[in-house]
């Protein structure tokens, strides 16, 4: 399983998924996972998340040293979910996969959309929010996200397992 998490500058809501995807890997044991976080604008290749992010991270036990990054059109075949924050990232995402050839097989979808609520879905951008509450907001909807992502998809792979041996 390879999971991309995407927003716009791959420096708040991506990296914090991802870190909160690699804990899940590690504590459920998921060896063959693999997870990476990228922006769909240029604008923090190269730098460190944002410190707020990195902060709350902190709280949790969590941490993260990836750089930024810009999505590139391999990533749609690597992966085998990319998963964006909000409609726009989601449209974005979408746009990009109508003019690849051969089609990409991955799924896109918004990370939200795990929740199984809708008025949740979206996970707003705390880049420009004053202080905390915006990172605490997104930071619980990944990590109950990320959760029933695991839940999900760990169960088929052991069903998968169970038929092939």
């Amino acid at each position: 399983m390879k999971v991309l998490f995407v927003c716009i500058g791959n420096t708040c809501r991506s990296p914090m998924a991802e870190a909160v995807l690699n804990h899940l890997i590690l504590k459920q044991q998921l060896e063959d996972w693999q997870t990476d976080s990228a922006g769909l604008r240029d604008w923090n290749v190269g730098i460190l998340p944002q410190g707020r992010g990195q902060q709350l991270l902190q709280q949790h036990g969590l941490k993260t040293n990836h750089l930024g990054r810009l999505i590139t059109p391999q990533d749609f075949y690597e992966f085998d979910y990319v998963l964006g924050m909000d409609n726009i990232n989601l449209e974005e995402l979408r746009q990009m996969t109508n003019r690849l050839q051969p089609p990409p097989q991955c799924k896109i979808m918004l990370l939200g959309s795990f929740l199984g609520r809708k008025e949740d879905e979206i996970i707003e951008d705390p880049y420009f929010t004053r202080g905390m509450s915006g990172f605490h907001a997104a930071y619980a909807q990944i990590r109950e996200s990320c959760e029933r992502f695991v839940q999900l998809h760990k169960g088929k792979e052991q069903q998968l397992q169970a038929v092939t041996f």
